[in-house]
């Protein structure tokens, strides 16, 4: 019995019921690739429900506001992959009549589709043979064959590449695809493979030399910066109402066109005295403020980066930041927002004082 034999086999009684499996519309299956880029099924489930609701088809996505697709996404992170699948459907619109490109030199054409979204969609929704190369796949791949070259170089990637052209189902890519990357998920785990229940055990060289762990080799180690973030929480309040301060974010980065709390930003850890009171007066333009009270340090880990943020919390009578810079909201329309998981955590920890 070979490969793809015994991989779709294993498949076809252990595959999880999952609604992006039962479907060939292009659109839904788009949608679920990039969502469960960077997350987990279990998280990214209720997602994909709640954005198809919102948004059940390429037309309803195109016309929506960059800010409604900011704010269901809200919590999954690596917000760049909402901005570009809004971009991507007013391009379809534009560029393609509405009608979702079949061909996959059209598909990778698309804002934030890259070969393997473009091989997903092109082979789970038109059977085309392309194979999928995740982590899940070059995982299962280079411990198969025991492949010794990084995966994280293109000489690894291009032998993993050339090793699934030759194995994958012509007849049924979709399901070989689909098979292949749920073996990395259940069974060809990153730590701790459960061999006893792989189908491909008796093709695994990693198996027969037991040194799984080894697989798959990297060369790159991701460099972080650490990054100091001190917030202010401005509560404006006078005879006839309570509002908060935000600033949306319009600069480049990870959260463009979300929204957060005035801030002052540091990339050196900051002690909480005179010259960071200094700094926040400097923001507000005005000494008519109390300090109210000081977080404690929140941790946001991120691929590139690490924050620690500090929350100040601020009460005033005067309107500090009427500018355009900032808007003052009630406190019971934030939900109305979009805003980094990192305020969120915060905003739970703290909903007492609003």
């Amino acid at each position: 019995m070979n490969f793809s034999i015994k991989l779709l086999y294993w498949y076809n009684k252990n595959k999880r019921d999952l609604p992006w499996r039962n479907t060939k519309d292009p659109y839904l299956i788009w949608i679920s690739e990039i969502i469960l880029q960077q997350t987990r099924v279990n998280q990214g489930y209720q997602y994909y429900l709640r954005f198809i609701e919102k948004f059940p088809d390429i037309k309803t996505l195109a016309n929506a506001k960059e800010e409604d697709v900011l704010l269901l996404w809200q919590g999954l992170g690596y917000y760049s992959r909402a901005r570009n699948i809004h971009h991507a459907a007013r391009q379809i619109m534009q560029d393609f009549n509405g009608i979702f490109p079949v061909d996959y030199h059209n598909i990778i054409k698309l804002k934030g589709i890259g070969s393997y979204s473009a091989s997903a969609i092109a082979s789970f929704a038109f059977k085309q043979p392309y194979p999928v190369i995740d982590g899940n796949v070059l995982r299962v791949i280079s411990r198969i064959f025991g492949i010794f070259t990084p995966v994280d170089s293109n000489n690894g990637k291009k032998e993993v590449e050339i090793i699934l052209n030759n194995l994958i189902d012509k007849d049924n890519p979709d399901i070989f695809n689909q098979a292949i990357m749920e073996l990395g998920a259940l069974v060809c785990n990153p730590q701790n493979p459960k061999c006893e229940d792989c189908p491909l055990q008796s093709l695994c060289v990693s198996f027969e030399n037991k040194n799984m762990n080894a697989f798959p080799v990297k060369t790159k180690k991701v460099n972080q910066r650490n990054r100091f973030f001190y917030y202010m929480v401005v509560h404006y309040i006078n005879k006839e109402e309570h509002l908060i301060y935000l600033k949306k974010r319009t600069k480049n980065d990870i959260w463009k066109n979300m929204y957060d709390f005035p801030l002052f930003e540091s990339d050196h850890e900051s002690d909480i005295n005179d010259d960071l009171f200094q700094e926040i007066k400097k923001i507000l333009k005005s000494d008519n403020y109390i300090v109210k009270g000081i977080s404690k340090k929140y941790i946001h880990q991120l691929t590139h980066q690490r924050i620690f943020a500090s929350f100040i919390s601020i009460e005033t009578t005067t309107d500090l930041l009427h500018t355009k810079d900032f808007i003052a909201i009630p406190f019971h329309e934030i939900n109305k927002y979009p805003i980094p998981k990192l305020i969120d955590n915060y905003l739970m920890d703290n909903l007492m004082q609003f």
